[in-house]
């Protein structure tokens, strides 16, 4: 049997499909697996036994959706769809009218609603892995919990060393940033965050980013601080995996650093402020005793993603002390 795995975007979410995928694949050896998803992440599924990666845009057109059908309509004896949006669903009656089994993810939105736009109804919902398992079994596809880490690529490892020489020391990656503000502490933390730990002359700091205006100021920081050295931009996603993968501790907001730090199997310090892990989008196989978070505001958690507006503008959330982030260091 052939399997079509559908989720385009974003980079955290389909990192958070890594551990389920290859549970499944490795269970099912006799099948295979296609991965749909953007260009720039197949470094993630490569060393996925029986698992091939379909390059696929991830904005899609009504043409593009057409297009992909016709290319695979005799390929794939199944859809799984995890994006489960109006573009996915169209592939997904097309397959069906081609005969096709087709099962899609139940994401609970109206329960994820109640808790972040009306504030009630607060509980700790599944989280996304067993959302993404729970689409697979539907399918007839069993799943498990064994997924430690990702095989390593030596020959990405290989560059790494070249690069950033023989590790020594304490190395610890810091990703401040995140696609919307209620998603970040404010800079004058992060800061302060760099500064005590580069006061250990046995520890380095790598700055982990994405984007224009933030590789600038983490090259800007990188420049001011002691053993700090800003990676934003100049690795590809294997070689910042591997990167991840030997680092003590990966410090990070509600992002999608922890989840790839969950794929080398690195400990992640995770800073939530507007989002909260009740919504669950927790690391695999992360310590809930490394969250960091405001459990004193009644308000948190007003966005399952990441908003850039706060209802009563003071972005309170945010408002974490650099000690509270050290000690958990």
């Amino acid at each position: 049997m052939t399997y079509l795995i559908l989720r385009l975007a974003t980079l955290g979410n389909v990192a958070m499909t890594v551990p389920v995928i290859a549970s499944v694949s490795r269970r099912h050896p006799n099948d295979r697996f296609i991965v749909a998803s953007k260009k720039d992440l197949a470094s993630m599924f490569a060393m996925l036994p029986n698992v091939r990666f379909r390059e696929v845009d991830n904005h899609i057109d009504w043409q593009g959706v057409w297009d992909l059908w016709k290319s695979l309509r005799d390929e794939v004896d199944v859809v799984i769809d995890l994006q489960d949006l109006p573009r996915t669903r169209l592939f997904d009656l097309l397959m069906a009218w081609s005969g096709k089994k087709v099962r899609r993810v139940h994401y609970g939105r109206f329960h994820k609603h109640l808790i972040t736009k009306l504030g009630i109804c607060k509980k700790q919902l599944p989280s996304e892995f067993s959302r993404y398992a729970d689409a697979f079994r539907r399918a007839g596809l069993e799943s498990d919990d064994a997924f430690v880490a990702l095989p390593k690529n030596s020959a990405a490892a290989k560059k790494i060393t070249e690069r950033y020489g023989t590790k020594e020391g304490r190395w610890i990656g810091l990703a401040p940033f995140a696609k919307c503000r209620s998603n970040m502490i404010p800079y004058r933390v992060t800061k302060d965050i760099i500064e005590q730990l580069t006061k250990d002359k046995h520890t380095q700091v790598f700055l982990f980013g994405a984007g224009q205006i933030e590789c600038e100021m983490l090259r800007q920081w990188s420049t001011v601080f002691p053993r700090t050295i800003s990676v934003a931009g100049q690795l590809k996603l294997k070689e910042e995996l591997e990167l991840m993968r030997m680092l003590d501790v990966m410090i990070c907001m509600d992002s999608a650093n922890q989840h790839l730090a969950s794929l080398v199997g690195v400990r992640a310090i995770s800073v939530w402020c507007a989002t909260h892990p009740m919504i669950g989008f927790m690391g695999w196989k992360q310590d809930p005793n490394d969250i960091i978070q405001r459990n004193d505001l009644r308000c948190r958690p007003c966005t399952c993603h990441g908003i850039n507006h706060c209802r009563y503008g003071n972005y309170a959330c945010r408002e974490i002390e650099a000690e509270t982030i050290i000690k958990q260091i």
